[in-house]
């Protein structure tokens, strides 16, 4: 059986096809925004110069993407072939569309493009994405309409975030009001375009649902304290509430007249990009956590149970396989690492001789590396903070500082998703940094658990291709896994050193982190 899966990331869209019986790629393809689509001014995805913190990107661009996507697959494969379709879309992403979008989704003409006919349906013709943060007030105002940010975290599985989309729509409503009475639906980034794919008005997942600051993590419903706190009538506006392994149709005529899809090609709910990657990397079921080492640092992990972070600093999402998710990012990350290693003027060989070098534990020298404000845990940061003997806190000891740096990150990491309550059997490493052997070390002895480093890319639309197989073929899923997910080989690693070496690390790294919230 052959699936696609698709990925609306911020900058592109992309897919790849799989072949369930032969477990190979059959073909992959991707649409740059910036590159393919300039006319739409948004060279990285979205609109420059945005005030105030808005950054937002046009639907309609998503739209043209998506036939190019189709354009490009339709050349490398059949399409026909394809029996079940799935995707993601970058999280907290939302769109505003008025009284016409039922009509004109059901009656789609391939004589027009998608933007060209769905364009008129949006109530507000731009939609902020992730990466805005001008909701600061309206944050503020659902805290304090539900008696602080500890209530808004314990139903919704994170405080009242700026880029999250229940504040955004309060902000919406809040600034037009016209537009916003004229807002019939309003969908993610995800529902919006399964909603087109699928001809008819799409659930909004639990995964992709979870980053919206709407949804009761403990029944997946749509909370009314927080509804009623956003935005009024704020209930009928929104899609239903469905679970990962929901089929919500066939693929609309529009697709299998224009682009020679088979009718009767399933559609299974679209969910958010990194509950899509927690699928695609292998990582769904309890006891694999994932640490993806970027510019910023990202823990995520399948949960036995739906609790959340007391601190306010992680966040629970749906699974899409079914339960929750974790997910928690470190500002701090490779970013940090780099900032040790030019102090120095070392390469990056350099950087991995130094970790070599020098013991675990470090003797007892540890360090916060803190170069920019960090929010995990929340501190105002301007530099690092160094505690041991005098000529490393003068940064006189170049090899110990970088040790210090990569264990008081990891040490840092592991104090600060305690409260996700994972029991793993394998951390899975991936990203840049996690080709570093002597970094990897340090995480399986910081953890104390077994490091599979992954070899798996573009995880986002592969989990939605083995979504849509699992969901609409009843494939297994160690059978996807076994035959999509394979870690890299030879690269376990096992601790070397017993928990106790960092013992006094871990107990100065919290002194440090106390007093500096502190203070």
């Amino acid at each position: 059986m052959w699936t696609l899966g698709i990925d609306a990331s911020t900058q592109s869209c992309s897919a790849v096809v799989i072949d369930t019986e032969v477990g190979v790629v059959v073909t992959e393809a991707s649409v740059n925004f910036g590159q393919s689509l300039p006319h739409y001014g948004a060279p990285s995805g979205f609109i420059p110069g945005g005030s105030g913190g808005e950054v937002q990107s046009d639907p309609r661009m998503w739209l043209d993407a998506l036939e190019l996507l189709f354009e490009a697959l339709g050349a490398q494969c059949d399409l026909s072939r394809i029996a079940a379709i799935s995707g993601a879309g970058q999280q907290h992403g939302s769109v505003y569309l008025n009284e016409a979008w039922p009509r004109v989704l059901t009656g789609l003409s391939t004589e027009d493009s998608l933007a060209s006919q769905i364009g008129p349906c949006l109530s507000r013709e731009t939609a902020p994405i992730w990466m805005d943060t001008s909701t600061a007030a309206e944050c503020a105002e659902i805290n304090a309409a539900l008696g602080g940010s500890d209530r808004v975290c314990a139903k919704s599985g994170s405080i009242a975030i700026e880029r999250f989309t229940g504040p955004q729509i309060r902000r919406f409503y809040k600034k037009d009001p016209s537009a916003y009475e004229q807002t019939e639906s309003i969908h993610l980034v995800s529902s919006f375009l399964c909603s087109v794919l699928s001809g008819r008005n799409a659930p909004i997942d639990t995964g992709d649902g979870a980053g919206m600051n709407l949804l009761n993590i403990n029944d997946w419903s749509w909370d009314p304290e927080l509804l009623e706190a956003t935005a009024p009538d704020l209930a009928r506006k929104l899609p239903s509430v469905a679970d990962g392994a929901s089929t919500v149709g066939p693929l609309a005529d529009y697709f299998v007249r224009k682009y020679g899809f088979s009718a009767d090609t399933a559609i299974t709910v679209f969910t958010g990009d990194n509950p899509s990657s927690l699928v695609g990397m292998g990582a769904s079921r309890p006891g694999r956590p994932v640490i993806s080492l970027g510019t910023s640092d990202t823990f995520f992990a399948a949960m036995p149970g739906a609790v959340a972070d007391p601190g306010g600093c992680g966040h629970v999402f749906g699974n899409p396989l079914g339960g929750c998710m974790s997910l928690q990012c470190f500002v701090n990350g490779s970013l940090a690492r780099e900032a040790v290693k030019d102090r120095f003027s070392y390469d990056w060989g350099q950087f991995s001789e130094a970790l070599e070098a020098t013991p675990p534990g470090n003797g007892g020298r540890v360090m916060l590396p803190f170069f920019q404000p960090e929010i995990s845990p929340r501190i105002d940061a301007t530099g690092p903070r160094l505690r041991g003997d005098a000529a490393f806190e003068r940064w006189e000891q170049p090899a110990v500082a970088i040790r210090a740096c990569v264990e008081g990150q990891f040490i840092n990491m592991l104090q600060c998703t305690s409260w996700m309550r994972l029991n793993p059997e394998v951390l899975y490493l991936t990203g840049g940094a996690s080709k570093n052997d002597a970094l990897a070390q340090i995480v399986a002895d910081v953890f104390q658990v077994k490091v599979q480093r992954l070899a798996v890319s573009g995880s986002v639309a592969l989990g939605a291709a083995m979504r849509a197989a699992h969901n609409r073929g009843g494939i297994a899923l160690e059978a996807l896994e076994a035959a999509f997910c394979q870690p890299e080989p030879n690269s376990l690693l096992k601790p070397q050193v017993h928990s106790a070496v960092y013992l006094q690390s871990m107990e100065r790294i919290a002194e440090l982190k106390s007093a500096w919230i502190d203070t």
